[in-house]
């Protein structure tokens, strides 16, 4: 099996483990920490700690492509945010609640979706008000301290009217519970945004980019790479390398993650045992670009 020098200790013996085993746990979803994440995970953080109880609390935008680690960073916060369950206690602690915009966003729903999500019982012909007050009560009683809307882009989706409806819904969440809250989605979610000024100086934005040929992009590479249980040193420092990545990813963590998941597959199935040139001619990936062609050939 030769030297495991190169891997961290923890590694060595998924390592020295079945070749089936070590593909299955490269597939796995593992955290990988970089800049702008952190960063967005600190402000979050300290949003949750200070907000709360503020008369208008800041509140932000997580911003960025498709695939591109947003709903990671949610994740990440969401479980470093969730307390361990309390014996005898009635009701679940929840300081960090979730829920996803939906793509027919009129006010009802989402108090219904809300309401589901905090596991209370919806009755579908409630009216507004009531499905508000119920939701605002459940909220407090759990000890929400950040509501995180994801895919808020999907504001857009709706009427001119169920837009507006849907921004006076957000001011008026902050404003009553004055706790923060966090919006993650694409462009769009911005777009719509800024339509309401007061709603814009009050949501601050934190931008994910696509990521750029660099230093930054290759220790992001080499962040990945140590996750992996090949029993040689892979070296993939060349700016050539970046470039290729890049090109066939379109520069979104989620893209990269996969092209370089499916290179070390390829690498345990070939015996390659690193990711090289052939490991990475023989993996099977294909880029958004790739899938856009190949999906319009199939169509005619």
């Amino acid at each position: 099996m030769g030297d495991l020098g190169h891997l961290p200790s923890k590694l060595r013996a998924v390592a020295a483990g079945d070749d089936a085993g070590r593909s299955a746990f490269i597939q796995g979803q593992w955290w990988i920490g970089y800049p702008q994440a952190q960063a967005a995970l600190d402000l979050l953080t300290a949003a949750i700690e200070n907000e709360p109880g503020r008369v208008r609390p800041q509140c932000f935008l997580l911003l960025g492509p498709t695939n591109n680690g947003k709903s990671m960073i949610i994740e990440k916060f969401r479980r470093g945010h969730t307390p361990p369950a309390q014996p005898g206690r009635d009701e679940e602690n929840i300081p960090v609640v979730v829920v996803q915009m939906l793509t027919d966003p009129s006010v009802v729903r989402f108090y219904q979706h809300l309401l589901e999500v905090l596991g209370a019982p919806v009755r579908r012909t409630a009216r507004k008000h009531d499905l508000e007050a119920q939701a605002l009560s459940i909220l407090r009683r759990v000890g929400a301290k950040v509501l995180i809307i994801d895919e808020l882009h999907n504001i857009l989706a709706g009427s001119s009217p169920a837009q507006r409806e849907f921004l006076n819904l957000l001011r008026f969440l902050g404003n009553e519970l004055r706790i923060p809250i966090l919006g993650a989605g694409t462009r769009d979610a911005y777009l719509a945004i800024r339509t309401d000024p007061q709603l814009e100086n009050r949501f601050h934005p934190i931008i994910l980019p696509v990521w750029e040929e660099g230093d930054e992009l290759g220790r992001l590479i080499q962040s990945f790479v140590a996750t992996f249980p090949l029993r040689k040193p892979s070296f993939l420092n060349s700016a050539d390398l970046q470039r290729w990545i890049l090109a066939r990813t379109g520069g979104t963590i989620g893209e990269i993650a996969a092209l370089l998941r499916s290179a070390a597959v390829a690498a345990v199935e070939s015996e390659e045992e690193a990711i090289n040139q052939r490991s990475l001619h023989v993996m099977k990936y294909h880029g958004p670009a790739e899938r856009r062609r190949l999906t319009e050939r199939l169509l005619g």
